[in-house]
């Protein structure tokens, strides 16, 4: 794609409520020879599929020795189709550091995209919390908890039809 292309493609999705974002990753290994595939796995394997990305395109720096350790950095420009995929992939693959290129200063969402990105950050915690709790928790104590959080899903459902049902699509009251 010639650059003129990928600027207007940039423009065109940042005006329709897209992000693009520089992201900053690292990475550290015993083993110099593992940093580069796994950085290289990271970009085209995970960053580029992952659901909302326009494009993405990085920069891998040569791992260097840090005391017994090596590390290796990569710098990733990525365009978001909207702010909900890219919280989603900064959960998913936590960067060091995160710049947001476009738009330069404002960004305007809708109430139910602030409501769909907070259900989302919601459940990834869920997610997070199952992760160690099945870890931790002995069997019994962990499906005590499965249960405890399968009530709170239906009451959230519950909560959002009655919310839809009282406001139009759009968030807002009838």
């Amino acid at each position: 794609m010639a650059k003129s292309e990928v600027e207007e493609l940039t423009k065109r999705t940042v005006q329709k409520g897209g992000l693009l974002v520089k992201l900053y990753f690292d990475m550290q290994s015993e083993n110099r020879d593992d940093l580069q595939p796994l950085m290289t796995e990271l970009l085209n394997n995970n960053l580029m599929k992952a659901p909302g990305v326009v494009y993405c395109y990085g920069a891998i720096d040569e791992p260097i020795k840090m005391e017994n350790m090596f590390s290796t950095n990569a710098t990733v420009v990525m365009l978001f189709k909207d702010i909900n995929s890219l919280i989603k992939t900064v959960f998913k693959y936590p960067p060091a550091g995160v710049e947001i290129m476009k738009p330069e200063s404002e960004y305007n969402m809708k109430m139910s995209e602030l409501q769909s990105i907070l259900i989302d950050i919601a459940q990834t915690a869920v997610d997070y919390s199952q992760y160690i709790m099945e870890r931790v928790l002995t069997k019994e104590d962990f499906e005590k908890v499965k249960k405890d959080l399968k009530n709170r899903e239906e009451l959230g459902k519950k909560l959002l039809e009655k919310r839809h049902g009282e406001h139009g699509a759009d968030g807002q009251q009838s």
